[in-house]
């Protein structure tokens, strides 16, 4: 029986007594619903259901984390409830002091300032405003119980928005939440000290550096909610450097050396409110370069990502890479990193597989040619053009001095669009797959990335340039690793190396 139906009941003729007890499951059902309607708050997250909060681990533990971090990023994919039951649930809970029974995330014992922030002032409105309020005219029906909704201060701008909400604790002092959006720019976030801020959508690092510095002095705490779409940012970066998520089992903090930082990537897979036919329907609509962030909150690419594939899909589990198969490397130099790609191509059906890496900072030449020649003596390779400058002896050139120590070596062609272009085409294609194994290439990988103009950024890509010289040369040269005769080897050995294109006579 539902409100409707009590009402007809309880005007048809009946003795008093019935009437009596009509009148008063009406005003129950009543109570009841005005309870969900404007106490949402203590709606969500039940003991037991369909919906029941042991089927959100990863929600459970950003909201305990907040006992002890006092920098939280929550990375969500799409219709997680990352915004709602995340960041503004911690919201409501420090506003309203209407912590639940099972709360084990931090406690405040004192008014409190607060700001809530969005990306744009329309963002801000149409989701953190909505979803705290309620639509106008209907204040306490989104998350902030009617009963302890204050007063509204609305802002002097759009039609309808507010510009801050005082809150009734439960202990009857009143704590202050303003909201505001990015577009304000960073000087908007500076002065004044914050007890709470929630950040919903990534933020400029100017603006997160602000934050993090109006809470400094009163032990507060700055936490973020949103869908990593810029990839591995400067932001992300704070919480997960190299932006290796996944490798941590999708759940990784960065407060083991008490920093107070903590971040956290909530997927589809981690809640139970999406059936897999909507996750089926959802994911048609996602771009494949986006699929990632969308679906398990892992920053993998950014709008400049250079190769916009998800790294899933490029990935390959090891497996013994025959001598009878063409190998081949690509090697860039340079004292500060020089690394090296070595591929082979799988002759039955023509994919080429990056299956080992070399990665090393301040060395001798000789400690590169040890760890190449360690991987397959006299194998062929293509260097940076740039070691035919004047190397680390003086008056002697970089290629020759790795020449001199045994490597097989060819001047790589460095043309960067025509290499990168190439490069995304055979990963589009599925014709070129990397090891899983090869930490130091995922890490570049995902940082690899154009700037506003458009230019590679030359930064953390000493793999990058490795595997574009491996594609544009590496891949013509390649060659089986079969053990070369004594006397060959030594003919080979005393070769002069060509002082125009670096590589030992055959």
């Amino acid at each position: 029986m539902n409100l409707s139906d009590i009402e007809v009941v309880a005007h048809t003729p009946a003795d008093p007594t019935h009437r009596l007890a009509r009148l008063q499951a009406i005003h129950a059902l009543q109570e009841k619903e005005r309870r969900k309607r404007e106490r949402k708050f203590t709606e969500l997250y039940p003991a037991e259901g369909p919906l029941r909060r042991e089927l959100y681990p990863k929600h459970m533990h950003a909201l305990e984390m907040t006992g002890t971090a006092r920098q939280l990023a929550v990375l969500g994919a799409n219709r997680i409830g990352k915004t709602y039951s995340v960041g503004l649930y911690f919201i409501v809970a420090a506003a309203t002091g209407w912590y639940p029974d099972w709360w084990r995330g931090r406690v405040f014992a004192k008014p409190l300032r607060i700001w809530v922030a969005g990306r744009t002032n329309q963002t801000v409105r149409e989701i953190i405003q909505d979803k705290l309020l309620g639509q106008p005219g209907s204040w306490g029906t989104g998350l902030l119980p009617a009963e302890c909704i204050h007063r509204v201060v609305r802002s002097g701008g759009a039609t309808d928005a507010v510009e801050s909400i005082y809150i009734k604790h439960k202990d009857g002092y009143l704590n202050h939440i303003m909201l505001k959006s990015y577009e304000q720019g960073a000087g908007a976030f500076e002065g004044t000290e914050q007890d709470v801020i929630l950040l919903d959508e990534e933020p400029s690092l100017a603006i997160y550096t602000e934050c993090l510095l109006r809470t400094m002095t009163c032990n507060g705490i700055v936490m973020l909610t949103f869908t990593p779409l810029q990839g591995i940012s400067e932001v992300v970066q704070q919480f997960f450097p190299g932006g290796d998520v996944g490798y941590y089992d999708n759940l990784f903090g960065v407060d083991a050396d008490h920093t107070g930082m903590y971040g956290l990537c909530i997927g589809w897979d981690d809640v139970p409110h999406l059936s897999e036919a909507a996750k089926v329907e959802y994911s048609k609509t996602i771009p494949p370069f986006q699929r990632d962030a969308r679906t398990k909150g892992w920053p993998r690419l950014g709008a400049g990502a250079i190769y916009p594939i998800p790294e899933s899909e490029i990935l390959v589990e090891p497996f013994a890479i025959p001598k009878t198969w063409p190998h081949a490397y690509g090697l860039d130099v340079g004292w500060k990193v020089t690394a090296a790609v070595f591929g082979a191509q799988s002759p039955s059906d023509g994919i080429w597989y990056l299956y080992s890496e070399h990665y090393q900072e301040h060395a001798e030449p000789s400690v590169h040619a040890a760890a190449i020649n360690a991987r397959g003596k006299r194998m062929p390779g293509c260097i940076d053009p740039a070691s035919r400058g004047r190397g680390q002896r003086d008056g002697v050139q970089l290629i020759q001095q790795y020449c001199d120590l045994g490597l097989n070596l060819q001047i790589a062609n460095n043309s960067v669009f025509t290499g990168l272009t190439e490069t995304w085409e055979l990963y589009a294609e599925g014709r070129l797959k990397v090891f899983s194994i090869l930490q130091h290439f995922r890490a570049e990988f995902r940082v690899y990335q154009r700037d506003e103009k458009g230019n590679v950024v030359k930064k953390n890509d000493h793999l990058m340039d490795a595997k574009r010289y491996f594609v544009m040369t590496g891949r013509n040269i390649a060659a089986p690793l079969t053990a070369l005769p004594d006397k060959q080897k030594r003919e080979r050995n005393s070769g002069a190396a060509s002082r125009e294109t670096g590589w030992m006579a055959r």
